[in-house]
């Protein structure tokens, strides 16, 4: 096995000597507002066609709801009921992987198809226990994030980390594979998952939480571990200027189209009272995206983030927040966001080779906010679950026209 283990981050690179000069003059003040399309709704319940987003009290649950798109096509992975489904861009289902014992028969959908069967709609039994993160390769094969029984969970007293987590394979038919665990087909569970993607070689990167720090499993097309990169909380990189600021990575994001980490540092500092000489909260002082190679554990690159400025009915309060990252596209593009006080997000774009810098804005009531999730494709095209009381709309953003030429 060709793997190699990055324990922690390289010392010699642990502090930014400047941040980039061009900074000020690569933003532009533009505040580009992005056509939104809604594509398709889906009302919440146990059906093939529905989501079960909600208790029965009405309350959001506790497990997750993956969701990612490829080519128009929405993959949907619905940790409450059990199941995974594949919509088209008009939302008619295509298929749907499911568990027996927490869905209901398909009703619309065909079941024990056989191989040589050919059929426009239909459904595969699986006994998924909670999916959760989800992605999809270039042939269209579906890896999602699952969780083991709780009598095949796992405590790992040198990471002080409960092992649940697997991933499941399947192919674009959604016939089962098999699974990834920690070192490659069928290895032990991973820590807490909180990331999943695939890259244009379809290769597979896992992100993990554990109690000091961070863990990503970089696999190969065939599920070969090829790296894994552990991230301690005592190696995030500081500032030479703030060297008592308060450093912590608010996300890691894979390259689309390359072997790094885009490894976005929030660095915040104590708030003084000047008249009582008291700490009273903190403030943010900067952020900064880290580009590390997985190969070889250096980093080559980074780019300084501005703070979002706080506004109250439109208007500048004083104060300033951290973006986050929405995602990544192709060469080394990434989308920021933070919410604005009229409703919708402001959108920062950042390109990590140029340092280019736009900002943007997209809308949405606040109606549509009781549960959100956003995923960025590697062509640039962000998607949405917006969610009310009763439904859950689908809808999508073209900003890959806001990101231009380059992708």
């Amino acid at each position: 096995m060709n793997m190699k283990v990055l324990f922690k981050m390289p010392a010699l690179i642990a502090v930014l000597l400047l941040f980039n000069s061009c900074f000020n003059s690569c933003l532009s003040d533009e505040n580009a507002s992005i056509e939104r399309e809604d594509r398709f709704t889906l009302e919440i319940g146990p059906m093939e066609n529905q989501i079960g987003l909600y208790r029965l009290d009405g309350s959001l649950g506790v497990k997750r709801i993956g969701f990612t798109m490829r080519d128009g096509i929405f993959y949907i992975a619905d940790g409450f009921s059990g199941k995974i489904v594949r919509y088209n861009s008009y939302g008619n289902v295509i298929f749907m992987i499911y568990n027996e014992e927490t869905n209901p028969e398909p009703v619309t959908l065909r079941t024990n198809i056989s191989e040589d069967e050919h059929a426009m709609r239909w459904a595969y039994s699986y006994p998924l226990e909670e999916p959760g993160w989800i992605t999809v390769d270039s042939r269209r094969h579906i890896f999602a994030e699952d969780r083991l029984p709780q009598q095949h969970r796992i405590y790992d007293p040198e990471t002080r980390s409960l092992l649940d987590g697997i991933i499941l394979h399947f192919d674009q038919d959604g016939r089962f594979i098999n699974y990834l665990g920690r070192e490659g087909i069928g290895g032990s569970p991973f820590p807490r998952i909180i990331g999943l993607s695939t890259s244009a070689r379809d290769e597979i990167v896992v992100i993990c939480r554990i109690a000091d720090g961070w863990e990503v499993y970089w696999f190969n097309s065939n599920g070969s571990l090829l790296y894994l990169i552990k991230i301690s909380i005592n190696e995030i990189p500081m500032l030479r200027d703030w060297p008592e600021a308060l450093a912590f990575i608010d996300s890691i994001t894979p390259s689309v189209d390359s072997r790094n980490l885009f490894i976005k540092v929030n660095y915040s500092r104590d708030k003084i009272d000047q008249s009582t000489h008291t700490r009273t909260g903190i403030e943010p002082v900067a952020s900064v995206i880290w580009t590390l190679n997985a190969e070889n554990g250096t980093y080559t690159g980074s780019v300084e983030i501005p703070l979002h400025e706080v506004t109250e009915n439109g208007r500048p309060t004083g104060s300033s927040v951290f973006y986050s990252v929405l995602g990544a596209a192709r060469n080394g593009k990434l989308i920021l966001y933070s919410p604005v006080d009229t409703g919708g997000y402001s959108l920062l774009y950042v390109d990590t080779n140029s340092r280019e810098q736009r900002r943007g804005f997209i809308n949405f009531s606040n109606e549509e906010l009781r549960f959100n999730d956003f995923y960025l494709s590697a062509e640039g095209i962000l998607s949405a679950m917006l969610a009310d009381n009763t439904h859950v709309k689908l809808v999508w953003w073209r900003t890959d026209r806001f990101i231009g030429e380059g992708l």
